[in-house]
């Protein structure tokens, strides 16, 4: 089960050493999106995912793939294919206030997109259950609460 909350972030909001975190660069596209079914490619890894419906909290499944796969999946692609850097950030490392918030700990993955996509910035935040999804007090340098919005879903994202 996947529970996270969305965030628009402004470029002048974004951490000062953004640069020293973990990033990733991720390609991926839509083969399917009622149901979600995706393909990426995560740096050298590649994933076939399913996602049930939902805003905040829907089911997810993960299916490693080879490369080769991969491409040949990548032509069936329906909509635009979405290329993105993704930084994981710990949580404490950027709002300390909330640190302490929930005894798991928690990662803000920063989506910065490229291409036609940009200056599109979102911040996703994975919970291991609603409640404490619900009752987090977001820091207010996140900016607007997209969660409950489908706009901002990368399937919809994909849709030319």
């Amino acid at each position: 089960m996947e529970i996270e909350r969305k965030f628009l972030i402004r470029k002048d909001d974004l951490p000062q050493d953004l640069a020293s975190y973990p990033c990733h660069r991720i390609e991926q596209g839509y083969l399917c999106t009622s149901p979600v079914v995706r393909i990426r490619r995560q740096d050298d890894d590649y994933f076939l995912t399913y996602k049930s419906k939902g805003l905040m909290s829907r089911e997810e499944y993960n299916l490693p793939l080879t490369k080769e796969s991969y491409d040949h999946l990548r032509e069936k692609v329906d909509g635009r294919i979405i290329h993105k850097t993704r930084y994981v950030i710990p949580m404490n490392c950027i709002c300390p206030e909330n640190a302490a918030f929930c005894s798991t700990p928690l990662f803000l993955e920063l989506d910065i997109f490229h291409n036609d996509l940009a200056p599109l910035i979102l911040a996703e935040i994975e919970f291991p259950d609603e409640e404490t999804a619900n009752t987090y007090p977001a820091p207010q340098w996140l900016g607007e609460d997209v969660t409950f919005s489908s706009a901002y879903h990368n399937s919809t994202l994909s849709k030319l």
